[in-house]
């Protein structure tokens, strides 16, 4: 990895692109910025060598897939220590969608995706509430998710 690596205007506009599109050419970024496709390739390759660009993905309407209840839980654990056993049980659990190790009230916050309310239920009181490791836990279930982004770069 490619430490320090500074980003200039171009790279910034490259990744704006990808950002709008992972599966744009490079010859159409290179003919959008006046460049030569290798210049876009050489760009992109020493972002992801520095670590900037870590992948492309897909972005799935979860949804359209029938998970239709979202919501994020508060853990409090029983102890500090407890951290990298609860959170190794909680990557086993395929709801657990994000997890993060938080300062404040909650020790761990995490996204769970279920398709149903009953679901819902079944993975607070039989599979999250069973951690050993976990004191207590709030779930906030989200109405709505009116703003999704990236940062820009």
């Amino acid at each position: 990895m490619v430490e320090n690596y500074q980003i200039d205007n171009l790279d910034r506009d490259i990744l704006n692109e990808l950002l709008r599109n992972a599966r744009i050419p490079y010859a159409e970024i290179a003919k959008k910025f006046a460049v030569s496709p290798g210049t876009i390739h050489v760009r992109v390759e020493k972002m992801k060598q520095a670590g900037i660009i870590v992948g492309t993905r897909v972005d799935i309407n979860v949804k359209q897939l029938g998970f239709d209840v979202c919501c994020f839980i508060g853990i409090i654990l029983k102890s500090a220590k407890d951290y990298h056993t609860a959170l190794k049980k909680l990557d086993e659990l395929d709801e657990v969608v994000e997890v993060y190790y938080t300062t404040g009230q909650y020790s761990i916050f995490i996204k769970v995706m279920c398709r149903s309310i009953d679901t819902l239920q079944d993975v607070l009181i039989n599979k999250i509430q069973t951690i050993d490791e976990i004191q207590s836990t709030e779930t906030l279930i989200s109405l709505q998710n009116p703003i999704m982004r990236t940062i820009n770069p």
